[in-house]
């Protein structure tokens, strides 16, 4: 088979290097990709919001199997373009999507179906969000820009003031965009998070192994929230009977919900969970595999991920086996100073020869690119994913954070806690 991914993250390497391990491939090309991708695949100069380029060059190349990593063009439709155009396509297509692309939708939807989540409210206009918040609002209260912001549209205010600014941020200053021409005013849940992404084939769901992520960019859960600073999986706090009842009232609910809707969703379901004493509730939806959940889950399944992309595809995921390693993996981000807000790029990193040669190490790129020298250099704020594994949680932490010490460049910047409450925890 050729394959193409769409992307350029560390999430698309992670799926590039799981899609490199399947039999049946034997091309892979990703559009645009990045450093590290292009030791696994072709990469093509063809940005993943241009439908048009993408289309074409999968007619040309002959692809046989397009996988679309990245939200933005899901929730734009490329899907639908693909299959129009005769290329089997992995991901929800646009009028599903939206489970991710709209929150509002989203939390509409499970009101709707009894789907366990926050007490919420729409607003499309600032000046009733904020007479909602002087008249009803219990606070810390949450304020979600209703688009896709880059997984920084959430802000979490401890008072009126505070939520009055957010209100202005969201819909009046527009930081995240149109993502805020409408928003949700949320209850503010306390309790474990937890992050499950699933295969979905319209019908059935076949959850993964658990993970969490690590959103705020300062140890101890300080400072601003990131697109993701750290993940490990799987979490011990997804017990059995957590995932017992999430398969009756959250995951399949979920798929019942959007067939029901005529929206039938194929591709990734990540589930986004508050671990709460009233029990588990959905405080987010994503449409594609999360970043950088995808880094510590993908090095632990068993199966051929074709294998599985296919079943989704046809529609027969319910024969399906959906195995993981015994094991546990952590993944640390490797970042430029000063991500998310401002930050410097084009430093030469070194070290990364290093994980061709120790087992059970990935380094996952996510913002590198060559120079004109062919020296891989610092291109974004998320610059790698050092991911390792090892029996449990607490050895893959300390294997992780050894392998961070392999690579250099200016400006690096981590979390030094990554899993480390769990550590104390356990």
């Amino acid at each position: 088979m050729k394959v193409l991914i769409v992307g350029s993250g560390g999430r698309e390497h992670a799926i590039a290097t799981s899609v490199a391990k399947s039999s049946k491939v034997e091309k892979i090309y990703c559009a645009p990709g990045n450093a590290g991708i292009a030791a696994l695949a072709e990469c093509v100069e063809i940005q993943a919001m241009d439908f048009e380029r993408l289309v074409a060059f999968a007619k040309e190349a002959q692809i046989d199997l397009c996988i679309v990593g990245m939200d933005d063009p899901l929730v734009g439709g490329l899907v639908d373009e693909m299959e129009a155009a005769g290329i089997r396509t992995f991901g929800p297509r646009k009028n599903a999507a939206i489970l991710e692309g709209s929150k509002a939708f989203s939390k509409d939807l499970m009101k709707k179906y009894n789907i366990p989540t926050a007490q919420y409210e729409n607003f499309t206009d600032p000046k009733k969000a904020i007479e909602y918040l002087e008249m009803e609002a219990k606070f810390p209260i949450v304020l979600k820009a209703d688009g896709l912001a880059l997984g920084k549209g959430v802000l979490i205010c401890q008072d009126l003031e505070e939520a009055k600014d957010g209100v202005r941020t969201i819909m009046e200053d527009k930081k995240f965009g149109t993502a805020g021409n409408t928003m949700v005013i949320e209850e503010f849940m306390t309790g474990r998070e937890v992050s499950v992404l699933s295969f979905v084939d319209g019908k059935t769901i076949k959850p993964m192994t658990s993970a969490q992520d690590h959103k705020r960019a300062g140890d101890g859960d300080t400072g601003l929230n990131t697109g993701g600073m750290g993940t490990f999986s799987p979490s011990p706090f997804y017990t059995k009977e957590v995932d017992e009842f999430c398969e009756k009232y959250i995951y399949q609910a979920t798929v019942d919900a959007m067939a029901s809707e005529g929206r039938p969703f194929k591709g990734i379901i990540f589930f986004g969970l508050m671990l709460t004493e009233e029990g588990p509730k959905v405080l987010e939806y994503n449409a594609r595999f999360g970043d950088p959940e995808a880094q510590v889950v993908l090095p632990r399944m068993k199966n051929d991920l074709i294998d599985v992309i296919e079943a989704c595809i046809d529609g027969n995921l319910d024969q399906v086996d959906l195995q993981f390693e015994d094991n546990a993996a952590v993944c640390v981000v490797l970042a430029s100073d000063g991500y998310p807000v401002s930050y410097e790029k084009g430093y030469p990193i070194k070290g990364l020869d290093r994980f061709d040669s120790e087992e059970g190490y990935y380094c996952f790129h996510a913002g590198t690119k060559f120079d004109e020298k062919g020296q891989i250099m610092t291109n974004g704020g998320r610059v790698l994913g050092v991911t390792a594994t090892g029996k449990d949680l607490k050895e893959a932490r300390a294997n992780a954070y050894k392998a961070t010490e392999w690579v250099e460049f200016d400006n690096k910047y981590m979390r030094h806690d990554i899993g480390k409450a769990i550590d104390e925890a356990l």
